[in-house]
């Protein structure tokens, strides 16, 4: 790595279908055989990890196998849905179909009912990215969730979070991000409450 950036890494199959959140779910057998097919033929110098299972566990098998340093941040926990998380999409989409509308089109605007504001959820994530930054040269696995590398890259991409929802983040995939550091979290979040997102996403 020439620049300042990560490979990001999304956490395999946990065989749960609803907004997981902060509930902290482990891999499934076929969780832990994708991600050691992600990573195989890969290198890197350190490893950051979410501190939920789901991430940790293969964080901890994946730095002793290759005695890589390994550092564990709360901070890049999943986005806390509040009242919806575990719930089931299917049910929330029958019981709650606007809202959900809403909060696909403008999660800024439209979190659901008691969750985290995205204002916190931007800021937590900068934060951890700025400190994990290695040396020049050095590369970093950062592994997380879904809706962590979704937020990430429409910050660095300077894209309204209404694009979250459309951006294909699959079990175990690696996405390569460039990162500025001290990103301004807060600035990201007040310009997308100033975008419109004209499409559901």
């Amino acid at each position: 790595m020439t620049a300042a950036g990560f490979d990001l890494l999304r956490h395999g199959d946990t065989g749960q279908r609803s907004y997981r959140g902060q509930l902290d779910d482990a891999l499934t057998a076929q969780g832990w055989a994708q991600l050691r097919a992600a990573v195989a033929g890969r290198q890197w110098d350190s490893i950051v990890s979410s501190s939920l299972r789901r991430c940790a566990d293969f964080a901890s098998e994946l730095a002793s196998q290759r005695g890589l340093p390994l550092r564990i941040d709360q901070r890049l926990a999943e986005y806390h849905f509040g009242q919806w998380q575990g719930m089931p999409l299917e049910i929330l989409g029958e019981e709650q179909p606007e809202a959900l509308g809403r909060f696909w089109a403008d999660p800024v605007a439209h979190p659901p009912p008691g969750a985290e504001t995205f204002h916190a959820f931007a800021g937590r994530l900068s934060q951890a990215l700025d400190e994990a930054v290695g040396e020049p040269g050095e590369r970093v696995l950062v592994i997380t969730h879904g809706g962590a590398i979704r937020l990430l890259r429409c910050m660095v991409e300077r894209r309204g979070f209404g694009d979250m929802a459309g951006i294909d983040v699959a079990h175990a995939s690696i996405h390569r991000l460039p990162w500025p550091s001290r990103a301004r979290a807060g600035d990201v979040v007040a310009a997308n409450q100033q975008t419109v997102v004209g499409a559901r996403c």
